[in-house]
């Protein structure tokens, strides 16, 4: 229930009413509690009063529960005995302007990023790379940058990513060395992705998050995160919403402390953020968890044990609700402890004690005073939602969907030319300019062997037309040889004749 002095009603203890301070709403907080003990709830009533106050919500919806938040709620027994404990006296139940959002583009509109837009560090953490790999995934988009080579879907960084190994050699000098070993490994984390549906959700158009920033008659809209098929992938259901934060830090002006938040941001099941993940990539979340507050943007961490949000972080969650939680284990009994020790005590009760009395729709709650420093904890129960508990039927969820401002302009995804098409085109061009370089070099061999074949040919005749003058010059010889041979012998037969001849006669 929101107040005009900025005073956001959350829940009621003995004292009388608990509220929030609008301006330091951005200071973050948490929602804590075991299973069962209401934490969904108080979710849904904090993101109702941020609605009447105009600030606008995001939200992600695990098992449905949270899209009745866009349906009038209805009286109950339980709700008519609380209200005279909460000084309501006839509450006013009603809906909030909500939109609907799913990655897979079944139960909302479709939420898309584009490779670059995802960046390797976070894409080596959805692909759980190790640091070498991460280090060859920074080098491919490196390259694309320096070659204007657009990465906008899955298609477009496992074509980079073979182009980069093709060319490992022409690379290696200014980028580094790429293993091929490597490259097939990224290779094979981008198909198990794209197997849980990561070729869905990398794509255009790209969803522009100040859209989330958006109010409709002075109240701001519930964007819920359709979430029980995207829980299936957790590595996906986190880093998409790390992307989100992400973008938003990075598109959004510095404002300061304002009176009332732009946006507030509900990340449910928190410990998937943490889980698995390196020293580096906390630094790098926790540096956006603080910088976004100048943003106007507040974080509100929802998870079953406050032990799951690591200190570095959880230091700066301000406005902390606590459900109950159990002490089964040794384990248990610290993280209660360790849980109580975070809290400003209350001299009125043990509150280690009560961590473990509380029950359904009650909790420990210790929000920021408007000087930022945290209020003593007191033991209240939460204020009951003003709209519908549980899930709305498909056929309410396809009519906002299909009422939706947004309806149409996210829905059909389009494939503009990128690093795919262009580096295909490349491939093309090489292909032609070697089919036409064989080509030319077949016709000059063509040509020179025609050459020597007409060489060859001339010089056999030559060496014909020498052969038979040789053998005719030979003949001639021979016959003149011959000829004189016989004319000597027979001039010497008749001088020999004529001398005889004579001397006979004598």
């Amino acid at each position: 229930m929101y107040t005009e002095d900025n005073q956001l009603y959350i829940a009621h203890c003995d004292n009388g009413p608990i509220y929030m301070v609008g301006k330091m709403a951005n200071r973050h907080g948490m929602i804590a509690g075991a299973t069962g003990t209401g934490k969904t709830v108080t979710l849904q009533v904090l993101a109702e009063t941020f609605c009447e106050a105009g600030v606008p919500c995001f939200m992600a919806d695990m098992k449905g529960d949270l899209s009745g938040i866009s349906q009038p709620g209805q009286m109950s027994s339980f709700i008519e005995k609380r209200c005279p404990e909460f000084g309501i006296e006839d509450p006013q139940f009603h809906g909030c302007p909500t939109r609907f959002f799913d990655v897979y583009g079944e139960q909302g509109h479709p939420l898309r990023a584009t490779i670059s837009e995802m960046g390797p560090q976070l894409l080596a953490r959805l692909l759980d790379l190790n640091e070498t790999q991460t280090g060859i995934l920074n080098i491919v988009f490196k390259i694309a940058d320096d070659q204007g080579l657009l990465l906008i879907d899955m298609k477009d960084l496992r074509m980079m990513l073979d182009y980069v190994a093709k060319n490992a050699k022409e690379f290696t000098t200014t980028y580094g060395t790429v293993s091929s070993v490597s490259v097939g490994a990224i290779q094979r984390a981008l198909l198990a992705l794209e197997a849980e549906g990561g070729e869905i959700f990398f794509g255009e158009p790209s969803f522009n998050v100040l859209d989330f920033l958006q109010t409709e008659g002075g109240r701001g809209v519930m964007n819920v995160l359709a979430a029980d098929k995207l829980m299936l992938n957790p590595k996906l259901y986190s880093t998409f919403l790390l992307w989100l934060l992400s973008e938003l830090y990075e598109q959004l002006p510095e404002v300061g402390d304002l009176e009332l938040p732009k946006l507030v941001f509900f990340f449910d099941e928190a410990h998937m953020l943490f889980k698995d993940t390196s020293k580096a990539l906390i630094d790098k979340i926790e540096q956006v968890i603080r910088l976004v507050r100048s943003k106007g943007v507040g974080v509100y961490f929802v998870t079953q044990s406050p032990s799951d949000i690591p200190e570095v972080i959880a230091g700066q969650l301000g406005n902390r609700v606590l459900h109950g939680l159990r002490a089964y284990t040794p384990k248990d009994q610290k993280t209660v402890k360790a849980a109580a020790q975070t809290f400003r005590a209350n001299p009125n009760f043990n509150t280690e004690a009560a961590i473990l009395e509380l029950g359904t729709g009650e909790a420990l709650v210790s929000f920021l005073d408007e000087k930022g420093a945290p209020c003593i904890v007191e033991r209240a129960k939460i204020l009951f939602p003003l709209s519908q508990i549980g899930a709305i039927t498909e056929g309410q969820r396809t009519a906002l969907i299909r009422n939706s401002r947004l309806y149409g302009i996210y829905d059909k995804s389009f494939d503009r030319e990128s690093a795919y098409e262009l580096i295909l085109e490349q491939q093309k061009q090489e292909e032609k300019r070697l089919q036409r370089e064989a080509e030319e070099e077949e016709k000059r061999l063509a040509k020179e062997a025609k050459e020597r074949e007409r060489s060859r040919s001339t010089s056999s005749r030559s060496t014909t037309t020498k052969k038979k003058k040789s053998t005719a010059g030979k003949a001639i010889e021979k016959t003149i040889n011959t000829t004189a041979t016989t004319f000597g012998r027979q001039l010497g037969k008749s001088i020999f004749r004529g001398l005889l001849g004579g001397m006979f006669k004598k």
